[in-house]
């Protein structure tokens, strides 16, 4: 399963790792590197493409949560890699350091947010971690867990990135509110038709080690979503 720490593992090693793929390369002259090619023959089509690629890759790398001193050193390592630079370190000894150090700067940024949502006015700890926050009350009944709900959603990362929002495709999604993520479940269950919240979610509360595939999600992130209730489909509270 690819995740951002992954996609940044990936990334890191192989920048820096073409020198270590044949270790009787090493013996061999350099190849000549080839001249550079100069900014102004760029088309605008290329210059985009490496802007979005160093966009996406940035997007990544943002999971480290690296200080300007650790940027710097990275980005050493990046251009020695990418200008064949020799070294004693090889980059497949440190693959278990860097997935080691990303999963713990990772802790340190989810518990970073949830301290920061459990500050924010009118923010309630629900007992498994999960922070509700009401953004605009509603003015329905709240759903049961056995219910279908129908909502627009946007969620993100700690970061602010977004990995999903039905919001800006303009289409509310329905699920049975007991077949969600619990964040969800807990969460949804206390809003009220037509009202709003934001939901911060523990990494145990969203989707802990199985993030869905495909997504940016790292295993056990802590997630952020916006909701929107828009409806319970089948309510039947009107009746005797």
């Amino acid at each position: 399963m690819r995740s951002m720490w992954t996609a940044a593992l990936v990334f890191a090693l192989g920048a820096t790792g073409a020198q270590a793929q044949d270790s009787k390369s090493a013996k061999k002259p350099a190849a000549k590197a080839a001249p550079a090619t100069p900014a102004a023959a760029l088309s605008e089509e290329d210059r985009e493409t490496l802007y979005t690629l160093g966009l996406s890759i940035g997007r990544d790398l943002s999971l480290f949560a690296l200080s300007p001193e650790e940027l710097k050193v990275l980005q050493q390592g990046l251009a020695d890699g990418l200008g064949g630079k020799t070294s004693d370190i090889d980059p497949k000894d440190q693959a278990q350091r860097i997935q080691a150090f990303a999963k713990s700067r990772q802790a340190l940024a989810g518990k970073a947010a949830l301290e920061r949502a459990a500050k924010e006015p009118g923010a309630e700890v629900l007992p498994s971690g999960v922070v509700y926050k009401q953004v605009q009350a509603g003015t329905g009944r709240s759903p049961r867990a056995v219910e279908t709900v129908k909502v627009h959603y946007e969620g993100r990362l700690v970061d602010g990135t977004i990995f999903d929002t039905s919001a800006r495709r303009g289409i509310p999604v329905e699920f049975p509110l007991n077949g969600v993520i619990p964040c969800w479940t807990q969460g949804v269950a206390k809003m009220k038709v037509g009202g709003k919240a934001k939901l911060t979610c523990p990494g145990n509360t969203a989707y802990g080690e199985r993030p869905p595939s495909g997504s940016r999600i790292p295993p056990n992130a802590v997630l952020t979503f916006d909701v929107e209730l828009i409806d319970i489909p089948g309510d039947t509270s009107r009746q005797p």
